[in-house]
């Protein structure tokens, strides 16, 4: 018995010594956070047209009427919702045959909620009658708004 003690005394000091002799693994770093991805803006789009005869510092119509004195000046802001490098905007003003009356663009680069204003004005007045606005974004009709002149 005395060789099987010594054999189990040799293995113990070689199990002993090879746990001492591990090698310590490195600590492992926590994962590096990943960034969120940036929101992709919304797509551009005219939300609200609206009528009056007058706007405020935000050019949001403070009023919003569709009927009209002859010598009133007639206003229409536009209210866009998301983001492009350049957007056209046109606002086309018609009498009632279709005629155009004026036309005015303006070019815009939103990055957000925006407010574009156009108006029109006639000195000696606007005949009575029906009229309409026509907003027009990078060529595609973003609406329109009847109003009437009495």
């Amino acid at each position: 018995m005395p060789a099987l003690r010594l054999v189990v005394s040799i293995l113990l000091v070689s199990l002993s010594l090879a746990a001492c002799q591990r090698s310590e693994e490195p600590p492992v770093s926590p994962p590096a956070p990943v960034a969120a991805p940036a929101p992709v803006p919304a797509p551009f789009r005219v939300s609200v047209i609206e009528l009056g005869k007058a706007v405020g510092t935000d050019k949001r119509v403070t009023a919003p009427s569709s009927s009209f004195a002859p010598g009133d000046t007639i206003y229409t802001s536009v209210a866009t919702e998301g983001a492009s490098p350049s957007v056209t905007l046109l606002a086309r003003w018609t009498y009632q045959d279709g005629q155009v009356v004026n036309e005015e663009t303006q070019v815009i680069a939103p990055t957000g909620p925006a407010v574009t204003e156009f108006h029109i004005a006639k000195p000696d007045g606007f005949p009575a009658g029906g009229y309409q606005v026509e907003v027009i974004a990078n060529g595609a009709s973003a609406g329109k708004r009847a109003f009437q002149v009495q």
